[in-house]
Order: C-alpha cells, then sequence, then structure tokens
C-alpha cells in the first residue's frame, strides 16, 4: 500500500500541472509493464515465466504480455531485413547457403 500511496501521490501531482491526465498506477501495472517490454526486447519465454514466478506460461503470455498490432508490424518489418541482409550475404559470396530442401529424409 505505500508504494500504490507514492504512485498516486506522484500522478496526482503531475495531474495539477499538466493538461494531459495521467490515470492512477498501482505496483501491479508496473509489473504488467515490465512483462510487455521484457517480450518487446526478446526475452526468452520461459525466463520472463521464472522471473516473474508463474508456475504457468499461459499466466505470463496471456494476462501479463501485452503486445499490439505495432509490435507484429515491427517484427515483420525486422523479418523482411533480416531476409534482405541474408540474400545480400548470398550475393557477396556467390554461393547459395545449405538448406534442408537438399537433404531428403529416409
Amino acid at each position: 500500500m505505500h508504494w500504490e500511496h507514492r504512485f498516486n501521490h506522484m500522478v496526482k501531482r503531475y495531474n495539477e500541472i499538466y493538461r494531459v491526465q495521467m490515470p492512477n498506477i498501482t505496483p501491479h501495472v508496473c509489473r504488467h509493464t515490465y512483462c510487455s517490454n521484457m517480450a518487446k526486447s526478446g526475452m526468452n519465454p520461459k525466463t520472463l515465466q521464472y522471473l516473474k514466478g508463474h508456475s504457468d506460461i499461459g499466466v505470463t503470455l496471456n494476462t501479463y504480455t501485452h503486445l499490439g498490432l505495432e509490435d507484429a508490424a515491427d517484427e515483420l518489418k525486422w523479418m523482411e531485413d533480416l531476409e534482405i541482409a541474408r540474400k545480400e550475404l548470398e550475393k557477396a559470396k556467390g554461393e547459395k547457403p545449405v538448406s534442408q530442401k537438399m537433404f531428403r529424409a529416409i
């Protein structure tokens, strides 16, 4: 409750100064923010689950991790850039890398 009181006091002071109002922030909101930021940065989901102390990965990913359309667009752009870099590397080397298509399962 002490931290929640401190957060509410800071938000109240901020709202007195600025026109754009900030909603109340609780320590629990900070847990959600931490989880979302770590997921966006690429942290392994199982590591994040361990750090959060959740017994079920579903709680970590479905309840605490909040990603949106912008995050999906960023991920797709990253994948596109990775593919472009791979093609440029192939051109520079002048040979094709080994792929799974070259092998046949027996």
